[in-house]
């Protein structure tokens, strides 16, 4: 049995999955080990090396490797065995391997289609508030993707934030846009986490109050809600807390009304019709030629 160690990136996988590909090593003798870059046992030869014939370099199809990369971003305890075993089958002449009609290919594309998703998440539930701590970037946010998918997702932000400065961190990583280009740590600074925890947004009861107004609990439909809004991002929304208490509402007798109750007696304009069309509003349409 090999035990490959790389350091848990697509590209340390890639290099020792070379190699074990080059020495004719099969899916079933190899054991995946994530370690740190700066882990003594590292030190260690990621793949035990072993007198082999020459041999002809190992050709694997760009699209291929474009899947893989896409696919390693799915967090599971066979992540790194999946890739290999497909990419084993492709280079031994079964292209079928990358497929969604085999089962390994159709394993590989279930996952790319939860990494979609899970970028999708970010860019549709991630709220930057400002930050006025010093040396701070000008708006921070704290979300907790269940994928590896925030380095490659993060740069939709630069394109839309202008040359403001910003920082997303994440249980795990983060990453710090200076106005001019990414910075990606795998292992999320302290003060990046204290920073994205604790914004200090004065205009926050603001937005819960437009939230909560332009709620309509009569087309409620818990079960599409949580489909599109999966409940584990509630938590880190600042509406998020609101939701459970809207949803009650609605269940206790408001959804037979087009708003709230509440927020049909808030003070407003009140728009009249104007005479002529209220003078018309009930005649009979004309008829139309036949």
């Amino acid at each position: 049995m090999h035990a490959a160690h790389f350091d848990g990136s697509f590209s340390g996988w890639r290099q020792v999955a070379r190699e074990l590909l080059a020495q004719h090593v099969a899916p079933q003798a190899i054991t995946w080990c994530e370690q740190d870059a700066d882990d003594d046992l590292f030190a260690r030869a990621h793949v035990p090396t072993e007198p082999t014939a020459a041999s002809a370099p190992v050709k694997v199809p760009r699209q291929l490797l474009e899947l893989l990369e896409q696919a390693a971003r799915y967090r599971c305890a066979e992540r790194w065995s999946l890739l290999y075993r497909v990419l084993w089958r492709v280079c031994q002449g079964e292209r079928n391997a990358m497929l969604a009609g085999d089962p390994d290919g159709s394993e590989l594309h279930r996952r790319l289609k939860a990494v979609r998703r899970e970028a999708h998440h970010l860019h549709a539930f991630l709220r930057f508030q400002p930050c006025s701590a010093e040396s701070s970037p000008n708006f921070v946010a704290w979300h907790e993707p269940a994928h590896d998918i925030l380095l490659s997702a993060s740069m939709h932000f630069a394109e839309r934030m202008g040359a403001h400065s910003w920082l997303i961190a994440t249980p795990r990583d983060g990453v710090y846009w200076d106005g001019q280009r990414l910075r990606h740590e795998q292992r999320c600074p302290l003060q990046w986490r204290q920073w994205a925890q604790m914004p200090d947004d004065e205009g926050q009861q603001l937005w819960l109050t437009y939230y909560e107004s332009t709620f309509n609990p009569s087309r409620l439909n818990r079960g599409v809600l949580e489909n599109n809004l999966p409940v584990r991002f509630w938590k880190n929304l600042p509406e998020g807390p609101l939701i459970p208490q809207l949803m009650q509402r609605a269940r206790s007798g408001e959804q037979r009304h087009g708003q709230a109750l509440a927020v049909g007696l808030r003070a407003g304009k009140i728009i009249r019709p104007r005479a002529e069309d209220a003078g018309t509003s009930g005649s009979a349409a004309p008829d139309l030629p036949r």
